[in-house]
């Protein structure tokens, strides 16, 4: 390990009313900065979906973006179940910010292929497009597990429900002002880097502008963000709060050996696999019409503006919908994920197939995509807080990691962005939305393979 990513060492704990409001006030400060940090990295995440309608006059198609935009989930499948591990073993104040500079780094050159290097170059172009979107695929995958490692370790499982349903809106917050980065970018920036070339102007507002920004955020997720409680001083958040789930062990506050982590808590339950599968079919969902969907309106006859928010308000109605969902995880059904996944993935069948069946119909595909990006984000969200339900704290990153290769990898890289891209290509639309609603049904049923352990 890097000295300077080695977890900080443990303090003795302070007790009593100053220790107690310090405790109120560190969470509080810790929520903040993985709230902003995770944010960040949507802004350096999937801006290449935002580019490739303005990409196929300069000379490229949907099927070769398509595999390049898949190559960056599959770099950042690889990343968070690796780095997941990593990040067990590591300082999350120092890992989440450095995985974002890079991210914002490797974001910006990516104007390098498309603008100077060309369509004239295909071949070349292509492959430096891959090798960039891997690096931001595989930097991004620095983001979610040193995110986990917190919420696990500053909020107790009783709770984690509704704060990772709040914490997981900073998805939906990076996603959804990036559609509006892109557009108004462009807008006020594009003249002033490209002159009259008006066809590159998006070049600006898709890479360079989110990436200036993510500089910023990932100073102040580090002025923000702290690694345990123990290493401010405070006890164990189960100690403070007197809320030690069933499993709890004191051994979980300790830091396992890469061995442990994955061969004793990850690789031989079941179950997580089982979610994971699941999260492979919720993913395709998600990104199958997160990223086709600037591509499919333009060709509908939208405007790059309306577009834009289009792409927006797909992320912006996740953020009430995945509070609900956590709350009624929580509250209702008592910490079980499966049920309300199960039903939420219900409702996002019904706007796929109405998505499909009114394709023509703006106003009706802009409904559906408000009500797709409300319910589908509650099932990504719970998917995540049950792998860390599912193993101790201190393999919380590897857990999530796992369930996250196989959403990003198999979901999304082969399933949502490759697959789906060369069947829109070849056959249609109509044809995607089959895949689409085959996911939906495959997921709930994954789901369902878990619902017996939980009630038990």
């Amino acid at each position: 390990m890097l000295k300077f990513l080695q977890q900080p060492a443990y303090l003795p704990a302070q007790t009593g009313p100053e220790a107690d409001a310090k405790y109120k006030r560190m969470r509080l400060q810790v929520f903040l900065g993985a709230f902003i940090g995770y944010a960040g990295y949507y802004l350096v995440r999937k801006n290449l979906s935002l580019a490739i309608p303005f990409m196929a006059p300069l000379g490229f198609a949907k099927g070769e973006l398509g595999l390049v935009l898949g190559i960056n989930a599959a770099a950042y499948a690889l990343s968070k179940f690796l780095m997941g591990s990593v990040s067990d073993r590591s300082n999350a104040r120092v890992f989440l910010p450095l995985g974002l500079i890079l991210s914002a780094i490797a974001m910006c050159f990516m104007i390098v292929p498309i603008h100077m290097i060309g369509a004239d170059h295909k071949a070349l172009a292509i492959l430096v497009m891959g090798v960039l979107n891997f690096l931001v695929g595989w930097f991004n995958g620095m983001g979610w597990p040193p995110c986990g490692r917190v919420m696990t370790h500053w909020f107790s499982s009783n709770e984690r429900g509704t704060m990772m349903s709040i914490w997981n809106c900073a998805h939906n917050v990076g996603g959804g002002l990036v559609g509006l980065m892109a557009t108004y970018g462009a807008i006020w920036f594009g003249s002033w880097v490209y002159g009259s070339h008006s066809e590159l102007y998006f070049l600006v507002g898709t890479f360079a502008f989110p990436a200036a920004v993510s500089l910023l955020i990932a100073i102040l997720a580090y002025i923000l963000l702290r690694d345990t409680p123990q290493s401010c001083g405070l006890e164990s958040v189960e100690s403070w709060r007197n809320d030690y789930p069933k499993n709890y062990s004191e051994k979980h506050e300790q830091t396992l050996t890469t061995r442990e982590i994955f061969f004793k808590y990850v690789l031989n339950n079941k179950f997580l696999w089982y979610i994971a599968l699941a999260n492979a079919f919720v993913y395709m969902v998600r990104y199958g019409c997160l990223d086709w969907a600037p591509t499919l309106l333009t060709e509908k006859g939208i405007d790059p503006k309306s577009m834009g928010w289009a792409y927006s308000v797909y992320e912006f109605a996740a953020i009430p919908g995945t509070i609900i969902c956590g709350w009624l995880s929580d509250k209702v059904f008592h910490g079980r994920r499966a049920l309300p996944t199960i039903i939420f993935m219900l409702l996002v069948l019904v706007f796929v197939v109405l998505y499909w069946q009114f394709i023509d119909n703006i106003t009706v595909v802009m409904i559906c995509l408000i009500g797709i990006g409300f319910f589908i984000y509650g099932p990504v969200m719970l998917i995540g807080v049950q792998a860390l339900d599912l193993a101790p704290k201190n393999a919380a990153g590897t857990a999530a990691g796992l369930t996250g290769f196989f959403g990003y990898f198999l979901g999304t890289f082969i399933l949502a962005n490759t697959v789906l891209g060369y069947v829109a290509q070849a056959a249609g639309w109509s044809w995607t939305f089959v895949l689409l609603i085959g996911a939906c049904v495959l997921s709930i049923l994954f789901m369902g393979l878990t619902l017996r352990e939980e009630r038990k």
